[in-house]
This record gives structure tokens, C-alpha cells and sequence, in this order.
């Protein structure tokens, strides 16, 4: 009987070919994974009505432990997001994404150390939104008139930005217990209190009122408004440690820090709740690359790290990262990606499992 039983959904585009890479990977490294697949996105809304059957969801409160490869998610219409919609049904309210820097990706920079703690469940991604035209938007703007908040054009589509004190507390404290266990120095808040006062001006009060909780653990704790923050990662991205952000500021901000280490292809991430987590790379499904054999797994693979580590598999996850660093260091057998920009060319790049063909030749 294998020792851990993980919900696998493959997803759409590229992800069928990055989570095969990954599970190679993963099963090289000696760990014993029984793999529950549960195929989600817009390939079974035909067959179930939905991209995400509750027979996904089931399997996820099962096991506990998921992890995803890329879901599209439409842009403007369709479907809302997949991604999103796991997070809420789950309650996985942190969204982790560390973010370091890898010798050979080509990145701009060769030190950073950042650890993006974000808000997973509030904020404008909470989806409430009321369409134009609707008869609940035009109560809203009639409310709002009333209230003497301000004048909202009759023509306007309106989401709602949702930010609570449990909600600020929970993140926050996340943000400060990942910090001492895992031996950083600092936890910035990011935040636009001095425009939003009654949303990001609570959770910047609730994160200063529980950063005084952990005044004797050593962690230094500052805040930051976000604008400000994202030219100061550009120019000082050894400023920073751990940064704790709302909903949309960390999805912004995670993106802003994959570029600083080389691209979304190497960005791993993970969704932790009290009771689940569902661990999934940054990047999207790429559809027009599907079926290839040409997209990077790094980050796939990487955020398969951070899934052995929460399973207590850390010597495994620790070998994998090292031969990840090994093999990308080397530049010799790196995904297109990778190589161009390295080299400014894609010449001498290989393919999705021959490039784990690599890492496992490194365990």
C-alpha cells in the first residue's frame, strides 16, 4: 500500500504533459504516491455540465493533498476560474509562492530569496460582482447615492471588495509562523491603505495588531503600499523576505517575482488550508504549446517540492530542488525557455521528459 494517496488533476493545455513530467520525477525520487486522478477544466463540461464536478472536490477532502497542473480559465467569459473556485469550496486561504533565484535561467537577477504569502479567499477575487445593467447593480448605485458614498455611472459593472478582521488575522499570522519555522527575518505587509481606507486600511490595522502578537519572536515587521513596493522589488529585491498581501496585490505581485527569478516556467505555488492544500504551478495552460513536449515543468515539479515537504517528504523534495539546480545550472538539457534566455536562441533545447529524463538522471 503506497504511503500517501494524492489527488492528481491533470488539467487542460500543457498540463497533462507537465504533471506526467512531475509524477516521473516525484516517483524517481523514491517517494510512494498513490495517484487519485481527477480530470477538471473545460474538457469535462460536456460530459459533467461543469469544469469542476464535485467528485474533484471529493477526492480533494479524501486525501487532503492535491496537486494540479494548469486550468484554463476564459477571459472576459465562459467559465469562472477553476483555480478560484477549488480555493473557496476549500477554504484554502493562503496562497504560498516562494520565489528564488535558480543559477542558469537566464534571470536578471542572482540572489533573490522572496516569499509571496497571499490572501486567498477576499478581496475583489471573492467574485462578487453585479453586471451591468443589472437590476442588483442599479440597487447598488442607487445605495450608494443614498448613502452619500459616491456616484457610480448607471453604465457600470461593479465587484465588490471584501476584506474582514478573521480573514487579515488568519493570513497574517500564517505569514509570521512560516517566518519563524522556516528561519527569515522580516514580514512586510503590502497594501493601498492610504487610498482604500475601510478595506486595506483594516487589513493593514488587523496586521499590525497581530504582527504586536509576535513582537518577541524576532521577525521584523514593516509595511509597505503596494505601488511602491513593486518599483522597490525592481530596485532593491534584496530588500525583501516575507511579504503577506491581499487577494489581488499577491496574484500581481507572485507574477512580479517570477519575473525577477526567470519566468513563470520556474514559479512554484501552493494553497493551504486547515484542513487541505492543493499545490499548483503560477503559470497558465499555454494551449497553444499542448501536446508538444516543448513546456518547462520546472514550476510543476517545484511546487511538487513543497507538496513532499507538507507530506513530511523533505529529503525527497530537497534532492528533487537539488537536481533542479544542477540541471538547469549545467544549461545543457533546459527547455526552450530556458535556452533562449540564456543563449538568445532556442538551439540545443530539449523537450518536457527528456528534460526530466535529466532531473531523474540527478536523484
Amino acid at each position: 500500500m503506497a504511503k500517501h494517496t494524492v489527488t492528481l488533476i491533470p488539467g487542460d493545455g500543457i498540463g497533462p504533459e507537465l504533471t506526467s513530467a512531475m509524477r516521473r520525477v516525484v516517483e524517481a525520487a523514491g517517494v510512494d504516491i498513490a495517484w487519485e486522478v481527477a480530470e477538471a477544466g473545460a474538457g469535462v463540461v460536456e460530459k459533467y455540465g461543469t469544469p469542476l464536478p464535485e467528485h474533484v472536490l471529493e477526492s480533494i477532502r479524501r486525501n487532503k493533498v492535491a496537486i494540479k497542473g494548469p486550468i484554463t480559465t476564459p477571459v472576459g467569459g465562459g467559465f469562472r476560474s477553476v483555480n478560484v473556485a477549488i480555493r473557496k469550496a476549500l477554504d484554502l486561504y493562503v496562497c504560498l509562492r516562494p520565489a528564488f533565484s535558480i543559477k542558469g535561467s537566464g534571470a536578471r537577477y542572482d540572489d533573490i530569496d522572496i516569499v509571496i504569502v497571499r490572501e486567498n479567499t477576499e478581496d475583489l477575487y471573492a467574485g462578487i460582482e453585479f453586471a451591468e445593467g443589472s437590476d442588483a447593480a442599479r440597487e447598488l448605485i442607487e445605495f450608494a447615492a443614498a448613502k452619500g458614498a459616491g456616484i457610480i455611472k448607471p453604465d457600470s459593472g461593479i465587484s465588490l471588495k471584501p476584506i474582514s478582521i478573521s480573514g487579515t488575522q488568519r493570513i497574517v499570522r500564517y505569514a509570521f509562523d512560516y517566518a519563524i519555522a522556516n528561519g527569515r527575518q522580516k514580514v512586510t505587509a503590502v497594501h493601498k491603505a492610504n487610498i482604500l481606507k475601510h478595506s486595506d486600511g483594516l487589513f493593514l490595522k488587523v496586521a499590525r495588531e497581530v504582527a504586536a502578537e509576535y513582537a518577541d519572536s524576532g521577525i521584523e515587521f514593516e509595511d509597505y503600499i503596494v505601488d511602491a513596493t513593486c518599483m522597490q522589488l525592481v530596485l532593491h529585491p534584496e530588500w525583501w523576505d516575507v511579504l503577506v498581501l491581499p487577494n489581488l496585490y499577491g496574484d500581481i505581485i507572485s507574477d512580479l517575482a517570477a519575473g525577477l527569478i526567470g519566468g513563470l516556467g520556474i514559479a512554484m505555488g501552493a494553497n493551504i488550508g486547515a484542513d487541505y492544500a492543493v499545490f499548483e504551478p503560477t503559470h497558465g495552460s499555454a494551449p497553444k504549446y499542448a501536446g508538444k513536449d516543448m513546456a518547462n515543468p520546472t514550476a510543476e515539479i517545484l511546487s511538487a517540492t513543497l507538496m513532499l515537504k507538507h507530506l513530511g517528504e523533505t529529503d525527497a523534495a530537497d534532492r528533487i530542488l537539488a537536481a533542479v539546480r544542477t540541471v538547469i545550472g549545467a544549461g545543457e538539457k533546459v527547455t526552450y525557455d530556458i535556452r533562449r534566455s540564456v543563449t538568445g536562441s532556442t538551439d540545443g533545447s530539449v523537450g518536457t521528459q527528456a528534460y526530466a529524463d535529466a532531473l531523474i538522471a540527478e536523484l
